[in-house]
């Protein structure tokens, strides 16, 4: 009988290791199928993370290089009024660019509050009120309504004041933007 007993105990040990082994086998596959998932999750967030942060890098490179060309629309047009004011030829065809311009400006200006960081926006802002209180003394110099100590002489020095200013705004851009390292003086 112990030679029976023996048998069954070994057959109950061979099913039962056999049974264990595909149990084994379905659990680690199961383990193997889990950590497949979480890694495809994971590869998924990625992409959209990187796609997220191409997606506000664009549109910060678009904001800028529509504020960049605006403000420098404006200070062309600003540039040509004094000299047609030098010369006492302001038109209304050059007030109309110059509004336009201003406009433009504007329009962009705002724009770019919606999106810029801000250390941009501070570059930015100062960019606007130089530019800003230019567009003023040029309209009172038009106007014949020049405040004392407004001038020609100080509409020039203004202009060339506003460089810096505009210098500043595109080197922080282009530092957010990569192009340029933080502490390179272009």
């Amino acid at each position: 009988m112990s030679s029976f007993i023996s048998q069954i105990v070994i057959a109950i040990l061979g099913v039962g290791g056999t049974l264990a082994a595909a149990l084994l086998t379905q659990r680690s596959a199961d383990r193997a199928r889990v950590r497949e998932q979480e890694y495809t999750r994971q590869l998924q967030q990625d992409e959209r993370e990187y796609a997220t942060r191409q997606a506000q890098f664009e549109a910060r490179r678009t904001c800028y290089t529509a504020l960049n060309a605006g403000t420098r629309d404006l200070v062309n047009v600003m540039t040509k009024v004094l000299h047609a004011l030098e010369r006492s030829e302001v038109t209304e065809d050059l007030r109309s660019d110059l509004d336009r311009a201003r406009r433009d400006h504007r329009l962009r200006h705002a724009e770019a509050q919606m999106v810029l960081p801000d250390a941009v926006m501070a570059a930015a802002s100062t960019a606007n009120r130089h530019l800003g209180d230019l567009y003023g003394l040029l309209m009172r110099l038009d106007q014949g309504a020049a405040e004392q100590g407004e001038g020609l002489e100080t509409a020039w020095e203004s202009t060339n004041g506003l460089w810096d200013a505009l210098w500043r705004m595109r080197h922080v851009m282009r530092v957010d933007l990569g192009i340029t390292a933080p502490g390179q003086d272009a």
